[in-house]
């Protein structure tokens, strides 16, 4: 203690010439951004016979001070210094500009497993791009959802820029050269791997001028600008085949590179390596290597594919379509005209020996599907959870499975629960540290001793009052910076994800309506209730716009009637990101997981919420069936219609949201509000009437399928809330079966099935 507070000072006095008392917090988290570094150096990279590659579009790491410092084991000291000396870490932590490295739960849950990787001890390293801009930076403007670019890299940061640099060719003669910079990666009371993000060497930020429009087009300049570019035209089409073409060939030449300094034999890279391809983004790695081994190694195209198909593994995220990547061959030939004959290849190979159009790398249309490159010439399909895994086997990839059943397996996924709870709810670690001790910050499994406490009143009360300090920290947040005043006292009901229509935040939206109207009309609820949203739309997803559209709307008109705002508040918090799930998540009492079933792969914030104390009101979808039986029916509330009648209803096309409208009052009312006096008064009628419309005569997602059972199940949970007795029991049964969603569980099953590292 007392030499890391003697080298504190030291280095506070060298950088600023004053003593920590006396510096400003910014000022001190750059002291504090050094001294860590300072401290990581000192660790021990982690070295092994074989490496796992984590290839990924997104990497959503977060502030990293506080990981940072939990991870190397100083953040009770450093705490504890900076309070004697007058400052509040967590002050000096809302200095940190969030790197905008990723989306949302695919670059969230590459984060979490970099993590868990460096805590198991295992050799491993990201690889992605380093994305100056990031997605965008959201603000509302007229209850409209503006984008503005995200400027997140200053003078000083976790980025540690390398000598290491390639050449990436594209078509049309296009050479770029690359910059690598390294963020460590520290494990938990463990040695340090590498996220390697690879950055243009004459990227031209100037580019940007006005929002994030940029010209699409100039790809010597312009490549890691942005993370998932306008795609609404061609040109954009083209940027993210050029973005995917640079990750994976600089990550394909990085890969030989270290193989070749270290002397193995090429021949044998599935040895030494495993490629983890972390959604359809990275698929070009595998042409990518082939070429590299055909062309500049000297081997033939029958070795080069086997020695390829033995190292490359693929995760699926998703069973919608528009997620699964399917490039026109013709783009391809623009952008990468080099992979052409290769992938021309892998397709002729797999059309001679199956005839199955389903099964096809290139269609009938000329369509490259990415994750077909995927399955055929990897060794290793998994899903993220088992729901998801079954539908994949059964259903979307079921020709898949018929052809190579040993390669289908499951990995349900995991968080980094120290981050979600010793970072970010450091009461209820606290309390966890006093009951059970302290092991289960290490193996998870043990939070399961916290279940000998569900009858013990001074944990069931400790727990609410945490839960109420969580809930006012909060609210000081949000009158600080969204200007809402929030009542401790009511539930706090989150809902925070990406917004995607099939996510359904408009099933939620249709709820508030509902709940409106009947505030209005004399029936109130026992309890007032606040409905928190945080979600950014894709700037060219025009519905998922219109639906944050309806929710600030629906924020103007509830917020300001004096007859509802006594019983009902809505907020949709700006920007919503890493560091407002922080404090978002500890704060949440009902965990909104609402997905159409069959639609969500797994969801992650479903595990953090619980984790947290809340209690998830969802559909049997993604991880939520797992929830589910972990924590019984008595401690999860659960609605709708199950995934086989969903993927029934879509195989005999035979939903029709217009009949549920017209059959139903409750439903009726609720969507015609949309387009409502009260609504039109405030909002855009374009907006408004486009959102109704869709919801109207087309609903793919079938909101109003499951509308009228969540309304009833929805004030079944706000009705348990009142038996608190029952509602602490639920918040504590949570916590202790959160144990299994630890990314440590998830990547040792990885490592146990697929990678093999020692």
């Amino acid at each position: 203690m007392e030499d890391i507070a003697t080298n504190l000072d030291g280095l506070t006095r060298k950088l600023y010439g004053r003593p920590i008392a006396q510096v400003t917090d910014a000022e001190m988290y750059h002291v504090l951004l050094q001294f860590t570094k300072e401290l990581t150096k000192e660790k021990k990279e982690i070295k092994g016979d074989r490496k796992v590659y984590y290839i990924s579009a997104e990497f959503l790491i977060g502030k990293l001070l506080s990981n940072n410092l939990l991870n190397l084991g100083v953040y009770d000291e450093i705490e504890d210094i900076l309070k004697k000396n007058g400052k509040s870490l967590a002050a000096i932590e809302d200095e940190e500009p969030e790197p905008s490295l990723g989306n949302g739960g695919l670059g969230r849950l590459a984060a979490c497993f970099m993590d868990s990787i460096a805590t198991l001890g295992l050799p491993g390293a990201g690889i992605g791009l380093n994305y100056h801009f990031g997605l965008f930076k959201q603000v509302f403007r007229d209850r409209l959802q503006m984008a503005e670019k995200n400027d997140w890299i200053g003078r000083d940061s976790w980025l540690n820029k390398t000598d290491v640099s390639f050449e990436v060719e594209f078509g049309g003669g296009k050479k770029v050269r690359s910059v690598l910079y390294d963020i460590d990666v520290v494990g938990y009371e463990n040695g340090v791997d590498k996220l390697h993000l690879f950055d243009l060497e004459n990227l031209d930020e100037s580019l940007v001028k006005t929002g994030i429009d940029f010209d699409k087009e100039d790809i010597e300049k312009n490549l890691t600008l942005f993370l998932y570019p306008d795609d609404s035209d061609e040109a954009g089409n083209l940027l993210r085949i050029y973005q995917q073409y640079f990750m994976v060939s600089n990550g394909a030449q990085l890969i030989i590179k270290e193989l070749k300094d270290a002397g193995r034999d090429l021949y044998d890279m599935d040895k030494y390596v495993a490629i983890q391809i972390n959604d359809t983004h990275p698929t070009m790695v595998i042409p990518e290597l082939i070429r590299i081994l055909t062309w500049d190694e000297g081997f033939t195209m029958d070795d080069a594919i086997s020695v390829v198909s033995k190292t490359c593994a693929y995760t699926n995220h998703t069973i919608l379509a528009e997620a699964l990547e399917k490039w026109p061959l013709e783009y391809l030939n623009k952008v990468v005209p080099q992979l052409v004959p290769i992938i021309k290849e892998l397709s002729a190979r797999i059309a001679k020996s199956n005839k199955d159009p389903g099964v096809q790398i290139i269609d009938a249309e000329k369509r490259v599907h990415m994750a077909h490159i995927d399955i055929h010439y990897g060794y290793s399909v998994n899903g993220v959870a088992a729901i998801h895994t079954d539908i994949l086997k059964n259903t979307e990839l079921n020709a898949f499975y018929k052809l190579y059943p040993e390669k289908f397996n499951n990995k349900t996924n995991g968080i980094t629960f120290r981050r979600w709870l010793l970072a970010c709810d450091r009461p209820l670690a606290k309390l966890l540290d006093d009951t059970i001790g302290r092991d289960y910050r290490k193996d998870a499994d043990r939070l399961e001793d916290l279940l000998k406490y569900k009858d013990d009143e001074a944990v069931l009360t400790r727990l609410a009052d945490i839960k109420k300090q969580k809930k006012q920290e909060l609210i000081e947040y949000v009158k600080k910076n969204e200007g809402v005043t929030l009542d401790a006292d009511s539930i706090f009901d989150v809902q925070v994800k990406r917004l995607h229509e099939y996510k359904r935040q408009q099933m939620n939206a249709l709820y508030i309506i509902h709940k409106y109207l009947e505030i209005k009309a004399g029936r109130k609820p026992k309890r007032p209730i606040t409905c928190i949203f945080g979600a950014k739309a894709a700037p060219a997803y025009v519905i998922a716009k219109d639906i944050i559209h309806l929710l600030l709307v629906l924020q103007e008109i509830v917020n300001n009637d004096p007859d509802v705002s006594p019983y009902l508040k809505v907020l949709m918090v700006t920007n919503y990101n890493v560091s407002y799930a922080e404090k978002l998540i500890p704060a949440c009492d009902v965990s909104e997981q609402i997905s159409l079933a069959s639609k969500e792969a797994s969801g992650t914030s479903n595990m953090k919420f619980m984790l947290n104390g809340a209690v998830t009101l969802g559909t049997d979808d993604g991880a939520n069936v797992e929830i589910h039986e972990l924590v019984g029916d008595d401690n999860i509330f659960i609605f709708g219609v199950d995934s086989d009648t969903v993927i029934k209803h879509y195989e005999k096309a035979d939903y029709i949201s217009k009949d549920y409208y017209e059959k139903s009052p409750v439903i009726k009312e609720a969507v015609d509000f949309i387009v409502g006096p009260e609504t039109m008064k405030v909002g855009h009628k374009e907006n408004l009437e486009r959102l109704y419309n869709e919801l109207l005569n087309k609903d793919w997602f079938m909101t109003l399928l499951d509308l009228e059972d969540y309304i009833t199940k929805k004030d079944e949970i706000f009705e348990a809330y009142e038996d608190q007795a029952r509602w602490r029991r639920m918040m504590l049964v949570n916590i202790a079966k959160a144990g299994y969603f630890s990314s440590d569980r998830t990547i040792a099953d990885y490592n146990k099935d697929i990678w093999h590292l020692k």
